[in-house]
């Protein structure tokens, strides 16, 4: 049922091809998704948030350092290997340093035609960030129009918001199936489909999602739920991860990191001023650690996810040297257990230790009193 989200998912770089060849615009590459990608598209462009390959590389050591975070490294690498060929912009929303050094060594050793630093403010409980983020967003539109040649007009950037508005309530519809004590989707297709709506024109991820939501609510997926997990922190569209987590007694019902729910949780709301409807979108959506401060409004949020999804354990996945959420960890497990949610902690790199990582999700299932499943 959803085998063309994985289609899309592991063809990404097809799908873009054929996207420029059919609709005469070009790709923009997304470093993070705190980029406003309602006024790329508005622009005539794909949006496409880039991920790693998930391989061994060697390639980036001379222009980022090898302590920076293996997803930045891995990003960095599809780029110098020229995967990326068919992309003519880049863009960037300030998230963290690595992921900004991986964009800045992009700009200089990889061709493209535009690229634009995004100074989205870090510290978004302020009033302040919403009149300065509007006033960043206006340099972005500018900056999209005299690239393009083409003015970006208000009723293009309201027909984006809401494309981009019903993506996220569809994602939302296929989350709720999640809910119940027979999960009608698994966590392997949940992140499928979530990332691959960074690469493909909403257009065709909605038409997908409505396709098969009917069929889902009926679904049954004759399996055995297991444990219900909660996967939280680093990015992660680690497919083989989450197979291996689900194939031995378990399954992933909710998360919250930037590659799933995170990226589409609240929608744009309008009040009439477009620009500053797409700014607040963007201050008030899910932070990351590098946002959620000096008040952790985060944790709430996890816990709230928790309880409406029946979560029974959360495994907090942090990428090796990612600074903000290696700082977030420690009380995120504090406050988790003090709420009765135990906890299994698990350090990514580019390739991860399937078989070791195998036995210690086990033992945490054994934990949580699920070992007869086994």
């Amino acid at each position: 049922m959803f085998t063309k989200f994985f289609d899309w998912y592991e063809k990404r770089h097809d799908y873009a091809r054929e996207w420029i060849a059919k609709n005469n615009g070009e790709v923009m590459g997304c470093f993070c998704s705190y980029v406003p990608e309602e006024l790329v598209y508005a622009a005539g462009h794909l949006p496409h948030r880039m991920l790693g390959s998930h391989e061994p590389q060697d390639v980036t050591e001379p222009f980022i350092f090898g302590m920076f975070c293996p997803f930045c490294r891995d990003v960095l690498a599809q780029g110098l290997k020229g995967r990326y060929d068919y992309m003519k912009g880049i863009t960037i929303a300030q998230s963290c340093l690595h992921l900004r050094q991986t964009f800045t060594s992009w700009r200089n050793h990889v061709a493209h035609d535009f690229s634009h630093y995004i100074y989205m403010p870090n510290k978004v409980q302020t009033d302040h960030a919403r009149p300065y983020y509007n006033a960043e967003l206006i340099k972005y539109k500018e900056a999209l129009e005299k690239w393009t040649g083409k003015e970006i007009t208000e009723e293009s950037l309201k027909d984006a918001c809401d494309l981009y508005n019903e993506n996220r309530q569809l994602m939302h519809e296929v989350y709720d199936l999640r809910k119940g004590p027979d999960p009608k989707v698994t966590g392997l297709e949940a992140m499928v489909m979530v990332a691959s709506s960074f690469m493909v024109d909403k257009k065709d991820h909605n038409a997908e999602l409505k396709r098969i939501l009917p069929e889902l609510k009926s679904r049954n997926l004759n399996r055995d739920t297991g444990a219900r997990l909660m996967i939280v922190g680093s990015e992660d569209d680690d497919t083989k991860f989450i197979k291996m987590v689900e194939s031995v007694g378990a399954t992933v019902v909710v998360d919250d990191h930037c590659t799933g729910s995170r990226y589409f949780w609240n929608s744009t709301e309008f009040t009439g001023n477009l620009m500053q409807d797409i700014a607040n979108r963007y201050i008030d959506r899910v932070p990351c650690p590098t946002k959620d401060w000096e008040e952790r409004s985060r944790f709430p949020h996890i816990l709230k996810l928790a309880h409406d999804f029946n979560v029974e354990g959360v495994i907090m996945i942090q990428q090796k040297f990612c600074d903000p959420h290696e700082c977030d960890m420690v009380p995120l497990k504090e406050f988790l257990a003090a709420n009765d949610l135990p906890t299994l902690f698990l350090e990514f790199d580019v390739t991860v230790p399937i078989g070791q990582f195998r036995i210690r999700v086990e033992a945490f299932l054994e934990m949580l009193g699920v070992e007869e499943l086994f």
